[in-house]
């Protein structure tokens, strides 16, 4: 087993699979940690979060691509106002 980073830290979980996929999309294997009993208990997840993790190798070129998806996503929410 490889070593693992966390890219980000979520209320949520659905917004962490949100991040996975984009990771996912660009060929990042990526993982979401959370102690909310499988997703049956959300609410346990809100004292911890819920972790992204990738690979130690990968985790660099993970936090480019996330920071550049979130400042697109920022651009595009000041440019609509």
């Amino acid at each position: 087993m490889h070593d693992q980073v966390v890219v980000g830290t979520f209320s949520y979980r659905h917004e962490a699979e949100f991040w996975k996929s984009v990771l996912d999309g660009h060929g990042i294997a990526a993982w979401v940690v959370a102690d909310d009993a499988g997703a049956i208990h959300p609410a346990m997840a809100l004292a911890s979060g819920v972790r992204l993790c990738v690979a130690e190798a990968d985790a660099a070129q993970a936090a480019e691509i996330l920071d550049a998806h979130r400042a697109a996503d920022e651009a595009g929410r000041s440019g609509a106002d």
